[in-house]
């Protein structure tokens, strides 16, 4: 694919929607990093039923830790993996606590160094709580930039790197935002909305798919 063609696709996107957001409900870079972590094979709009319940009562890394893995579990059980979830959210809440004073950092490092925190998480809290250039490569991502051509590789950390590359830079702050809706309401997982796509002239996906 050609810079002229995705220079094209991301005007469109940003045409349609000018300031795209996350679907994730959250009011702190804290609450977003702990919806992020929950979000982990689960929906966001079965996370954001959960934190509904949970943010009101806690939502600072103090709070929740003094609930315990047992209490917190109590909130996010209807989520998948709660479990695990309700370990590392805790793990991370102390570590917030004893070594960030309670701030989310800004860094990938720092933030990868937190459980349950992988190189996706960390690239969606820097970008969207902190409006870092950063590109937060998940499964709707990977499935648009290789199906449409924008960006194709053979692992998220290639794709990750073509993105960077290749997004125009007047797009890229809120690139990712785009790319994720599309996957998630367009180009989806088994059969492509093509006759509803804003960029089917511009895709470069072989089998293209009527709505019917």
């Amino acid at each position: 694919m050609n810079a002229a063609k995705r220079l094209e696709i991301f005007r469109r996107f940003h045409e349609d929607n000018p300031e795209p957001k996350t679907e994730l409900a959250y009011s702190s870079p804290f609450e977003l990093l702990i919806a992020v972590i929950l979000s982990a094979q689960s929906t966001d709009v079965g996370v954001n039923k959960a934190t509904a319940r949970l943010y009101p009562v806690a939502n600072t890394p103090a709070a929740i830790y003094a609930l315990g893995v047992e209490g917190l579990s109590e909130y996010i059980k209807t989520i998948g993996l709660f479990n695990s979830k309700a370990k590392n959210v805790i793990e991370t809440c102390r570590l917030l606590v004893e070594r960030h004073g309670g701030e989310v950092p800004q860094t990938r490092e720092e933030l990868e160094a937190l459980p349950g925190v992988g190189r996706k998480t960390a690239n969606v809290v820097l970008n969207t709580a902190f409006r870092q250039l950063t590109m937060a490569v998940d499964t709707h991502i990977f499935r648009v930039s290789n199906r449409t051509g924008i960006a194709p590789g053979k692992n998220v950390v290639e794709v990750e790197m073509k993105l960077m590359k290749f997004v125009p830079k007047q797009y890229l702050l809120d690139s990712h935002h785009w790319l994720i809706l599309h996957g998630r309401y367009v180009c989806l997982a088994r059969k492509p909305r093509c006759g509803s796509c804003r960029i089917e002239d511009l895709c470069e996906y072989k089998q293209k798919t009527s709505d019917d």
